[in-house]
């Protein structure tokens, strides 16, 4: 089984920054994609980026130059910087990490997320 636990949410007034962080833990040999996910009061969920073991990036248009996605292999754990933050960034934050097994099986895991809201 693997946890992946988050944290960094808060309030932010429009304009400022967070950082989140999500750690992977339990029967890991490797974990390829990472990601980060978010969900709008009354909205579903939506991808906000995403990183690959290599290091490449994807991200939504709606945060390309304000949110920057990286991620710690040594401590298996993905990182989102989010500046300029506006009020329709509020939602719940979800990570997730595809980690694969010692015999080869991957599997998707996600966080219990962490709630982000910007004031106007």
């Amino acid at each position: 089984q693997v946890q992946l636990v988050e944290s960094g949410g808060g309030l932010v007034q429009a304009g400022g920054s967070l950082r989140l962080s999500c750690t992977a833990s339990g029967s890991i040999f490797s974990i390829n994609n990472m990601g980060w996910y978010r969900r709008a009061p009354g909205k579903q969920r939506e991808l906000v980026a995403t990183i690959i073991s290599g290091g490449s990036t994807n991200y939504a248009d709606s945060v390309k130059g304000r949110f920057t996605i990286s991620r710690d292999n040594a401590k298996n754990t993905v990182y989102l910087q989010m500046n300029s933050l506006k009020p329709e960034d509020t939602a719940v934050y979800y990570c997730n990490a595809d980690t694969e097994r010692r015999n080869g099986v991957v599997s998707r895991y996600w966080g219990q997320g962490t709630q982000v809201t910007v004031s106007s």
